[in-house]
């Protein structure tokens, strides 16, 4: 089905112009065919496969088809579904959770997925070790201790009602996975192969950095109840490469050198479609992709700037200019498809007249060369290119040419810069920087924002030592009052209150709402995807070709 000439000249790179004229032919087929390697195409290399670390689509492309979760999340409907655990049962305030444990599942070394093994994986996702040096995972809040009730049954215990953890048992970052990996460092979870889920495929090779290999486990039968897959995968095995140029992923899809890519740039699209490839564009469902202020600098600390630079990006340019219709331009902090969205686009005005008369009264006063000026110092700001954001470098260049206009200075720096993680948590060093982050949620908004989570707005300094004066209690107590709000509609309220608070505040300007894209071949059917847009390829199979 797939010659091994055809995988090994992906894994070579071959040249647009090698993949060009190329064609395959394919049979339809009314039933799954069983067999055949899967060429998948990753714009970047994985980076660390502790499950809490799968928020990186590159990470969580791997996680998603070696790990189990304890529940199951409907993307379309977004409930939450049976899988490692059979049921459920949760107390009033919250703050106790039971779950009977499908019986006979084991990870690939042949060890047990009972309830010890799930006690354990909860208690370093919720507690963090700090031994190994596993950091705590963002989607679990209010964790307190686990208990063994018996070989299938386990009891989790919260400090405080965390309504969202049931959602969060089925998000990437809630991968089950054996003791062995749990009692590795940190460090050491960069290697695929030290990575032992319950999933329908393994790990069975990597090239660091450039290639990894999965093969399906034939004595997998435990997928989520409710699939219309069931047993082993369809696809023998999966080829995951590394194929950071973005011409030779499109090219070698065409040419029936690969079967599946992601990251399709919008401008892409189209010749795709043409040839009737699809596009798949499933929503992140979490904080769309825009820029955050770092209130710690002084250049951004007055909220009359802030404002100003927010109503000084015209995003519908942004998106008509680089985008297609799969990324809509942003109407409030998260996605119109995100649990407890509330349109705010009436904050969110391109205004540059109110720009430059809030900087005016900010005492910024245009200089010499249009860029404006404050006790001698130039409203010049820096910001790092995300690598992992579509078209991100173009996205902010135009930004800078949009805050030119008013008279702000921006200058982008290089994504892969050396200095750049550190120089990211200083807020004297980079005053704004790019937010985005999928989750079908509203934990999502704290996971942004937080203090002890992602902490976008750098309170208390971050990183430096040399500014500790801005903290924000009140949303602070917002965000917590989301991760601990029993009532539904009370809880999507907050999550409403915080969306308007952030805006109000100016501290971070949505651009626009972030699909994952991929493409796939004609003859690649039934791939699926899970909440978030990461795919899964348990139900894919591959017509004859």
């Amino acid at each position: 089905m797939h010659s091994s000439r055809r995988v090994s000249a992906v894994a070579l790179g071959l040249s647009l112009a090698l993949l060009a004229g190329s064609s395959s032919s394919w049979a339809a087929e009314t039933a799954p065919v069983k067999g055949g390697t899967l060429i998948y195409l990753e714009q970047q290399a994985h980076t660390n496969l502790y499950p809490p670390a799968g928020g990186f689509y590159p990470n969580g492309g791997i996680l998603n088809q070696i790990t189990d979760k304890l529940t199951y999340q409907n993307p379309q409907t977004l409930q939450i579904e049976p899988w490692i655990a059979e049921s459920w049962t949760t107390n009033a305030d919250k703050t106790e959770y039971t779950f009977k444990l499908h019986p006979g599942v084991t990870f690939s070394d042949g060890t047990p997925l009972d309830a010890n093994a799930v006690a354990k994986n909860f208690d370093t996702y919720g507690l963090g070790n700090k031994e190994h040096h596993l950091p705590i995972s963002e989607v679990i809040n209010n964790y307190d201790h686990s208990e063994v009730v018996d070989p299938l049954t386990v009891k989790f215990y919260f400090k405080k009602p965390s309504p969202g953890f049931l959602q969060g048992t089925a998000t990437i970052g809630s991968g089950l996975v054996s003791l062995s990996t749990l009692a590795r460092d940190f460090n050491g979870l960069g290697d695929a192969r030290h990575i032992i889920g319950s999933g329908p495929f393994v790990v069975s090779a990597e090239t660091l950095g450039r290639e990894v290999d999965l093969t399906a486990r034939k004595d997998y039968n435990w997928g989520p109840k409710n699939l219309k897959q069931q047993g082993r995968a369809n696809l023998d095995a999966i080829k995951v490469i590394v194929t950071g140029e973005d011409s030779v992923r499109i090219g070698a899809l065409l040419a029936g050198q690969a079967d599946f890519i992601r990251q399709v740039q919008a401008y892409d699209e189209k010749q795709a479609e043409a040839k009737q490839f699809p596009i798949y564009a499933p929503s992140t469902r979490g904080v769309n992709d825009g820029i955050s202020f770092r209130p710690d600098n002084p250049l951004v600390a007055d909220l009359r700037v802030r404002e100003a630079l927010l109503h000084g990006v015209d995003s519908k340019q942004i998106v008509s200019t680089l985008f297609s219709p799969n990324y809509p331009q942003a109407t409030s902090v998260i996605a119109a498809s995100a649990a407890g969205y509330v349109n705010l686009s009436d904050k969110l005005k391109y205004d540059p007249a109110l720009s430059k008369k809030l900087l005016d009264e900010a005492g910024w006063k245009p200089g010499p060369n249009g860029i404006r000026e404050k006790d001698g110092k130039p409203l010049a700001l820096t910001i790092y290119e995300s690598l992992p954001q579509p078209q991100n470098k173009e996205v902010l260049q135009l930004v800078a040419q949009q805050w030119n206009q008013i008279g702000v200075k921006l200058t982008v720096l290089a994504g892969d810069a050396g200095s750049r993680v550190a120089d990211s948590l200083d807020p004297l060093k980079t005053p704004v920087n790019v937010v985005e982050v999928g989750r079908a949620d509203p934990d999502v908004i704290k996971s942004e924002f937080y203090p002890t989570n992602r902490d976008a707005l750098l309170q208390l300094g971050g990183l430096s030592n040399k500014v500790k004066s801005f903290k924000d209690d009140k949303l602070n107590k917002l965000l917590v009052d989301i991760s601990a709000e029993i009532d539904p509609q009370k809880r999507l309220a907050l999550a409403g209150d915080a969306q308007r608070y952030l805006l109000d505040q100016a501290y971070e300007i949505p651009i626009f709402e972030e699909p994952q894209v991929f493409a796939g071949a004609p003859y690649l059917h039934d791939v699926t995807f899970e909440a978030v847009g990461r795919p899964s390829f348990y139900s894919a199979w591959l017509a004859k070709h």
